[in-house]
């Protein structure tokens, strides 16, 4: 499966975005994602699965528990992919912080 394929589904940027935060076992997961888009557990393990299989996450057992862990390798290829695009949203990007510094600059200045 492309990495697009993966990332294009909403559960499973999720997932990522929780795993980016830290790693989390499988029932923690489990109960995240089911509160959150009121799915199912084996939906939730479905979605591991495709995230295990595409190497965006890895898992390890611990006891009794399996613990998930984010592999950011996948998403250096999706980076370098993204990378001729940059020149469309990076200008702009720059500017904004420009401004938001001279904002910045400008509120310090009047309450001194």
């Amino acid at each position: 499966m492309h990495a697009f394929d993966v990332l294009g589904d909403p559960v499973r940027r999720r997932i990522l975005e929780l795993l980016a935060a830290s790693e989390k076992s499988a029932g923690d997961l489990v109960q995240a994602i089911g509160d959150e888009f009121g799915i199912s557990q084996p939906a939730v393990s479905q979605h591991l699965k495709v995230l295990r299989d595409a190497g965006f996450a890895v898992v390890q057992p611990d006891g009794a528990r399996r613990v998930y862990a984010l592999d950011p390798a996948p998403l250096r290829s999706v980076d370098e992919w993204l990378d001729p695009f940059r020149q469309f949203w990076a200008p702009r990007l720059d500017a904004l912080a420009t401004e938001i510094a001279r904002g910045k600059r400008s509120r310090r200045h009047t309450t001194h």
